[in-house]
């Protein structure tokens, strides 16, 4: 039997002219499928266990550790990072715009690093910082900024006394069990290539180290271990059901996007560190695309829509600076492993019924003129609009401390207070939902049916 992953890559591989490229796809529901095709350019032959340059992947990573020190109590994102880190100038940029791209500070830092991949130490990389430039006020646009990253690695850095690189490997890295995941080149990477435009012939890419600026775009992986990574940035209750990484609301509070990376074209948006791709039937695609000398990644996971079995994520890593056929292909791929390998689909069995305080309430109401069906399932409270497929997200109430109060704990109006109200003989009658009147029959504004 055609294994029809493994042809799309060939495909991939021979119409992109990849030297190298390596390929894999996590889902909670099937084995982890890797993919390697081409020469790794070193004596180690390519497989998978062979490690390729990640690019701004990195900066997912970098995001982590700066959410992590948030909810260590460390530091708030609206915090100037000038609180925290001495920068002679830019020191009002907040953590949050910085992590959104959405600071206005220049893309790279003071010098043309990528003319000459001369380096700067510490200490001259954050005096040069009074050479940067803000293109825009705050919160203006969308300006990616790789600079912004290089000072998020060393915010973190400074908080907790260590290296970027050793909280990467503590905090990350050891927890998930990567073990092939690191800023430092070894036996099991592959050489990087400059595929000429006019010849088959293929340049090796000077290695480089950027150092200070390695939060930045500095690590080396795997594509096994990059699909899991885009599997818990997707679904982290998949990957890390302890939450020893990161909690699950802090992941969702990640991927919320804050701004179009394009003011035309919708196709992309960037949260807190992460890339969010959105997809047809509500699916997202979260992650990173990443580049470097010699290479090209993408990584991601998958959140949303039918067919979904959990923990899914996919990474393509390329031995190639020419390649951006991988960035498409990535999304095709992750459609492509669900769509020729369904998940298995669980039988209907009944549950426990609603409790009696809330039986009243379910069925059809109107509320601003729509009509609305509530239900229980799964042991919560939900609503969706009548017209709404039943697999459609629902509004999903949660009970708090007030009597006949409950409060949305996610889809429609999430954070807003649901109120019942009942007759003598403790019937729901009438509810509010953010304020507006739901009823059982629909009404005009001032009451009349």
């Amino acid at each position: 039997m055609i294994d029809s992953r493994r042809r799309s890559v060939q495909t991939l591989q021979a119409t992109a002219r990849i030297p190298a490229v390596t390929v894999a796809v996590r889902r909670n529901d099937r084995p982890l499928w890797t993919c390697e095709i081409g020469e790794s350019g070193t004596p180690t032959p390519l497989s998978a266990e062979s490690r390729l340059r990640i690019g701004s992947v990195t900066k997912t990573f970098t995001a982590v550790l700066v959410l992590q020190a948030r909810d260590a109590g460390l530091l708030d994102l609206d915090d100037p990072i000038g609180k925290h880190l001495g920068l002679p100038l830019h020191g009002e940029l907040t953590v949050r715009r910085l992590l959104s791209h959405t600071s206005g500070l220049q893309r790279e830092p003071h010098g043309d690093v990528w003319d000459t991949l001369a380096v700067p130490g510490l200490e001259r990389f954050l005096a040069d910082v009074a050479d940067a430039e803000a293109l825009y006020p705050q919160s203006r646009r969308f300006h990616y900024s790789n600079l912004a990253y290089a000072l998020l690695g060393q915010l973190v850095a400074k908080l907790h006394d260590a290296t970027w690189a050793e909280l990467l490997a503590d905090k990350i890295a050891k927890p998930l069990g990567f073990v092939r995941t690191g800023p430092e080149r070894d036996e099991l990477s592959t050489l990087g290539y400059l595929v000429d435009p006019y010849s088959d012939h293929a340049r090796v890419e000077p290695p480089t180290d950027f150092g200070v600026f390695g939060p930045a775009a500095q690590l080396w992986s795997t594509a096994a271990e990059m699909a899991t990574w885009g599997a818990f940035l997707a679904d982290p209750a998949s990957i890390d059901p302890a939450g020893r990484v990161l909690a699950a609301a802090t992941l969702e509070e990640m991927r919320w996007p804050l701004t179009p990376r394009d003011e035309a074209v919708w196709t992309s948006s960037l949260g807190l560190g992460l890339m969010v791709w959105p997809r047809a039937e509500r699916v997202l695609h979260v992650g990173h695309s990443g580049a470097m000398p010699g290479f090209l990644a993408q990584v991601c996971g998958r959140t949303g829509g039918p067919g979904n079995p959990g923990g899914v994520g996919a990474a393509v890593l390329a031995a190639s600076g020419t390649a951006d056929a991988i960035f498409p292909f990535l999304h095709e791929l992750i459609d492509q492993a669900l769509r020729d390998d369904p998940m298995d689909i669980a039988p209907w069995t009944p549950a426990a019924p609603a409790p009696d305080g809330l039986r009243t309430v379910l069925g059809r109401w109107w509320g601003e003129g729509s009509e609305y069906v509530f239900r229980w399932e799964r042991g919560h409270l939900c609503a969706r609009g009548a017209e709404e497929s039943p697999d459609a997200p629902a509004a999903v109430f949660a009970p708090t401390d007030e009597p006949d109060v409950l409060r949305g704990i996610s889809g429609r109006e999430v954070g807003e207070k649901l109120r019942l109200h009942r007759d003598a003989a403790g019937v729901v009658t009438r509810m509010h939902w953010a304020t507006y009147r739901f009823t059982r029959h629909q009404e005009t504004f001032d009451g009349q049916p």
